[in-house]
């Protein structure tokens, strides 16, 4: 904000708005892909306690309001181990 040759100062409540923004869409998100975590069909245990880049790409993509980061995170693709050839 300081970058910009209009602006000459920030206000004292202009961080704490922006950091408590960022945390609120990052609880959001991770959230939402943890969702898709505890849905997924391949983790048979559901003991699993990261959240893997496909749960995030997910919950991008099924969620409207994160049409925006879709290029950023990309598709997630299906992840089938039994189709696996060892092949890249």
């Amino acid at each position: 904000m300081r970058f910009d040759e209009d602006v000459d100062s920030v206000s004292s409540e202009a961080p704490v708005f922006f950091a408590k923004a960022c945390e609120m869409f990052i609880l959001e998100l991770t959230l939402r892909a943890w969702i898709h975590s505890e849905g997924n069909l391949w983790n048979h245990t559901n003991t699993c306690q990261k959240l893997q880049r496909n749960d995030i790409g997910a919950a991008v993509t099924k969620t409207d309001i994160f049409d925006f980061l879709a290029d950023i995170v990309g598709v997630p693709y299906p992840y089938n181990p039994l189709s696996f050839t060892g092949r890249l």
